[in-house]
């Protein structure tokens, strides 16, 4: 991690707190161990020992996944760009993809003390044509950085998500008045076509832009050349697919997988 990109997340994060004794590992160190291995997908007993004792690291990412750490960052840079106006409202996208998960994904124990988030089941581990697998749900803003992301099982519709994704990421502005949530069009591929979600975006003022299916009554208008900017969150997940532990979960609490996902995003918006 770079000095800047450390500059602008060291504030966001809990502070340092003293102790007694032997004194803890700095941020900075377990972070930048934590980033190794979301990168490398290797397990933590692997970590190399300029990082510091490994368990130390898993631990300490493991209390701020429990505490909610990472979606705070997460929802922090995103208040900042949106105050620098670097966050496009106008228009959003939505898509899904399905992450293969290794074997040893499978088998957490039950009742272990973790958040679950929305909409998980099972963990969200499931079977789909992919095989064993869980399934990424994102919303992109305009400029093709990640809003919202859900787990559920792999083999859950993309349209079983849509409401969650558009219901969540809402930005906080300076000033009274409720943080903003719904851009002013949605993009998004034939998977989320049909009328409860095309109702869903009427009754709240947002514009479609979805591909019909054949079955379907034609559209009278479609915007072609905004559904042409969807390969902006197609190709959002091919950065998030850049971390190998996204691009392939081992973990096997949905929590601790979607935290991984959320700090490649964090990553992108550094």
């Amino acid at each position: 991690m770079t000095d800047t990109a450390w500059a602008q997340l060291a504030p966001l994060l809990p502070p340092q707190k003293p102790r007694t004794g032997r004194p803890a590992k700095p941020h900075r160190l377990v972070v930048e161990g934590i980033l190794w291995a979301l990168r490398t997908g290797a397990p933590w007993r692997d970590l190399p020992e300029r990082f510091g004792p490994w368990h130390t690291v898993a631990s300490r990412f493991y209390r701020w996944v429990v505490a909610g750490v990472w979606e705070r960052v997460l929802a922090a840079l995103q208040r900042r760009a949106d105050l620098a106006g670097a966050l496009d409202w106008g228009t959003h996208f939505v898509d899904g993809t399905v992450i293969r998960a290794h074997q040893h994904a499978a088998g957490a124990r039950k009742g272990t003390r973790c958040r679950r988030p929305a909409g998980s089941l099972d963990e969200a581990l499931g079977r789909s044509r992919g095989g064993f697998s869980t399934k990424l749900h994102l919303r992109a803003e305009g400029g093709g950085k990640p809003m919202v992301l859900l787990v559920t099982a792999g083999q859950r519709h993309e349209q079983t998500a849509f409401r969650p994704l558009m219901e969540a990421g809402a930005v906080k502005r300076p000033g009274r008045g409720r943080p903003r949530s719904r851009p002013a069009r949605v993009v998004g591929d034939r998977g989320y076509t049909g009328r409860p979600i095309r109702a869903y975006c009427r009754r709240r003022g947002i514009r479609t832009t979805i591909p019909r299916l054949r079955t379907e009554r034609p559209a009278r208008r479609f915007d072609r050349a905004a559904y042409q900017e969807r390969n902006r969150v197609e190709r959002l997940v091919g950065r998030l697919k850049q971390c190998r532990r996204v691009a392939t979960r081992y973990e096997k609490r949905a929590a601790n997988f979607l935290a991984m996902v959320t700090l490649a995003a964090i990553l992108l918006w550094l």
